[in-house]
């Protein structure tokens, strides 16, 4: 059995004179007086590595299989690199080809590729330069995730992805059922869903925080991170039909200690990814946004401003600017609002609070005069909203009237009133996109460029 010990990154660390072997899949070849260059690379780092070969070390036929996109095993003896770029090279003594790419039929040859045509080369787009930075960046994230939520007593909970509860009453969720869709049972009501495989009509999950509240009045401090769905019908850049939610909810905290919690979290991130994945960070900021680091540092070292909505409607109205969007009391703020509270006004970071009661889900904690609710929207420089969250409504007779007021169904969050009805306290919580911090982490401006394989309309490879 092959079994790789030694990854690219660490073959960088090891002193000239080591004997070593190295595996991966080759960039490019190109042989000059007498002299094989080879350079692969195996995912673990941006760099490649170069291999050093003489003519005749390799046999004639298996050197000829050695083509971008080809797979080899090379051993040999690490030696200080007198070219420019990196600091050793490994002086190859035995080349072995484990998995040949036919020149004239790979696809992804040596060249510049948009980034629209290795969509289409999905399964082929994580050994380029950019997807195996940004697969790199999104393994670093999700560990760090996991790291910044478990260094303090976190409870990792796994949220459902079959539901019957739309979560926020907002529609859009995928139908999922066993019934025969060409010879649908019928009842006086239409559908016979009692004949569906869960007697009732289920869907993917659009959120796990109602469940993960579940958890936070038993365990105090939870987090859920999974997949969540959305059956919206956009083609835009930022909307995808499956994503990755992070959702937090801690019993005994209050709107000013979510706050807390979401800039710490924000912060703490952004400095792990820029600590363990700078090579990687430096060719986005090279390649695709060249205020990138700049950008994640003001975020880093900067406490965030808090702003309640009205005063921040108040900062926008009295701008002299022309919106797109008009500002007013209890507009939904947009875009480019958020930018210009984040790069005009403040210039850092902004977590927005207090927002209309109107435009907030119903389960956010009412404040006193009932106008608006315990919200809040932390917006970034460069993208505007990236997480959202509030205090949840504790209060039962509250509760039970905003679902009523806002006609949802009460029968389906019978379960979520008796967590009011029995042992009920102040609790708060907010979501975090993954796939957006992916996107504000590398400066990436699709969404379809940070997720291994993107779900939209009418795309569903693999």
């Amino acid at each position: 059995m092959i079994r790789n010990e030694q990854y690219i990154k660490s073959l960088f660390q090891l002193p000239p004179g080591a004997k070593t072997t190295a595996h991966g899949w080759v960039k490019t070849r190109r042989d000059s007086k007498g002299v094989h260059f080879i350079q692969i690379n195996d995912g673990s780092c941006f760099a490649d590595l170069q291999i050093v070969m003489d003519a005749g070390v390799a046999p004639a036929e298996e050197i000829a299989k050695v083509s971008t996109g080809a797979c080899i095993q090379v051993s040999g003896t690490i030696v200080e690199s007198p070219g420019k770029g990196q600091a050793v090279e490994l002086r190859g003594e035995v080349l072995e080809v484990l998995g040949a790419a036919a020149p004239e039929t790979y696809a992804l040859q040596k060249k510049k590729h948009n980034l629209q045509t290795l969509r289409e080369l999905g399964h082929f787009r994580p050994r380029s330069n950019t997807f195996g930075a940004v697969f790199r960046v999104r393994n670093a994230l999700s560990f760090a995730i996991h790291k910044f939520f478990q260094e303090r007593g976190f409870l990792y909970v796994h949220a459902p992805i079959l539901t019957t509860s739309d979560a926020e009453g907002a529609g859009a969720m995928f139908q999922v059922t066993t019934l025969d869709l060409m010879n649908l049972p019928r009842g006086p009501q239409g559908v016979d869903f009692s004949q569906d495989f869960f007697g009732r009509p289920a869907f993917l999950t659009v959120s796990g925080q109602l469940e993960a509240e579940i958890f936070a009045l038993a365990f105090t401090n939870v987090y859920t991170f999974g997949p969540t769905f959305r059956a919206e019908n956009s083609n835009t850049p930022r909307h995808l039909a499956e994503f990755w939610m992070i959702e937090p909810e801690m019993a005994f905290c209050d709107l000013e200690g979510n706050q807390d919690l979401a800039e710490e979290f924000l912060q703490y991130l952004i400095a792990y990814v820029m600590h363990n994945c700078r090579q990687d960070l430096e060719f986005f900021n090279q390649r695709y946004d060249p205020n990138l680091l700049a950008t994640l540092e003001n975020v880093v070292s900067n406490k965030f401003a808090r702003v309640p909505y009205t005063d921040a409607v108040q900062i926008l109205e009295k701008s002299g600017k022309q919106w797109e969007f008009p500002v007013h009391w209890g507009a939904d703020l947009q875009s480019e609002h958020e930018r210009f509270l984040t790069e005009e006004t403040f210039r850092k970071p902004v977590i927005v609070t207090d927002y209309p009661r109107e435009i907030k889900a119903f389960y956010m904690r009412e404040n006193e005069g009932g106008k608006t609710v315990r919200a809040m929207d932390v917006l970034a420089p460069g993208i505007g909203e990236i997480i959202g969250g509030s205090q949840r409504e504790e209060r039962l007779d509250v509760l039970v009237g905003k679902i009523r007021a806002q006609g949802l169904d009460e029968s389906h969050y019978w379960w979520y009133l008796d967590l009011r009805r029995y042992g009920s306290v102040p609790h708060a919580g907010f979501g975090l996109g993954f796939e957006r911090m992916m996107m504000y982490v590398t400066g990436m401006k699709n969404i379809r460029d940070v997720i291994p394989f993107p779900r939209t309309p009418g795309h569903a490879e693999f």
